[in-house]
């Protein structure tokens, strides 16, 4: 009992001054004048954001679906189904109607297929109006 006492008390006592040897040095330079930034400037496109993703289509159908007109946007190339559902909600935020993504494809409820290829091209995608 009379061990973890002991042990208790050596713990809550100061811990050694590390730096204590630095100050026997005395002519040490201060230090930079101005701040330095600490993030390095890129020269590299690695890490950056890609501008061209490629081809997409985008399509006006109107079949299977009553007569009601849907935006689709189909031939995504190297894009995984959770960044497709992000794209899909980004738009579907932006064009105030609902949407889905169905067998690799965005569709979006409604004509809106100038609102999709505005935010499509700020993605990086490279957005054509397919079909007639």
């Amino acid at each position: 009992m009379s061990r973890k006492k002991d042990d208790a008390a050596s713990a809550r006592s100061e811990p050694p001054n590390v730096f204590g040897a630095l100050d026997a040095l005395g002519d040490l330079p201060a230090g930079p004048e101005e701040a330095v930034p600490m993030v390095p400037v890129k020269t590299s496109k690695r890490g950056q954001k890609k501008t061209n993703r490629g081809r997409v289509d985008i399509i006006r159908q109107t079949a299977h679906r009553g007569g009601k007109g849907v935006t689709v946007v189909r031939n995504f190339t190297g894009i995984a189904l959770s960044e497709k559902q992000e794209l899909a909600k980004k738009i579907q935020k932006a064009c105030g109607v609902g949407g889905t993504v169905k067998d690799g494809c965005i569709e979006i409820q409604g004509d809106k297929r100038d609102e999709v290829k505005r935010i499509l091209t700020d993605a990086g995608f490279n957005p054509v109006f397919a079909g007639g």
